[in-house]
């Protein structure tokens, strides 16, 4: 069984404009660097986006709810307003493994909150699950958001995900 990339929350809201992350634009091109080696790769690739609330940046039809990269034909977008990606969408493990993914690569944002628990979703779906440690970030809250990110590192090896830099992420069908 091959793999796939599950591209997590990457909307405008949070790399573009005042409530950008910090270093957004060198974010993002990593995120793009990624999707366009799973591209290259020929795997499934799902875009999840986040419905905010009535009034939150990333409310839905808003400039900021709009995904940073625009998915090709046969890449699927999923919505989401939990931060469980499988939980929200209970169909969505079944539709991978019928595309033959046994294992998935997760990326984007934010640490503390989606890329945990769409994680630990896939877990439990019994995916295999890869977390690149450079390809996930958040805002500073209360400690910087480098901290964070490394503490939801380490949370996730704990959990069994595999742990890699960006750069040794691949991909295969």
């Amino acid at each position: 069984m091959g793999n796939a990339l599950i591209l997590v929350d990457v909307q405008r809201d949070m790399l573009e404009g005042e409530s950008a992350i910090e270093q957004a634009e060198t974010f993002r091109d990593a995120l793009a660097a990624l999707l366009q080696k799973a591209r290259e790769a020929g795997v499934p690739i799902v875009h999840v986006q986040n419905d905010g609330g009535v009034g939150d940046i990333d409310e839905p039809g808003t400039a900021g709810w709009e995904l940073s990269f625009h998915p090709e034909p046969g890449e699927p977008v999923v919505r989401k307003a939990v931060s469980n990606t499988f939980e929200a969408n209970p169909a969505l493990a079944d539709v991978l493994r019928a595309m033959g993914v046994g294992a998935v690569v997760v990326a984007g944002l934010q640490s503390e909150h989606s890329i945990l628990a769409t994680s630990r979703g896939a877990l439990a779906n019994g995916f295999d699950v890869t977390v690149p440690s450079d390809g996930h970030t958040t805002y500073d809250d209360g400690e910087p958001a480098a901290a964070i990110a490394e503490r939801i590192t380490r949370e996730l090896d704990a959990d069994g995900v595999r742990i890699v830099d960006l750069e040794f992420v691949e991909f295969a069908r």
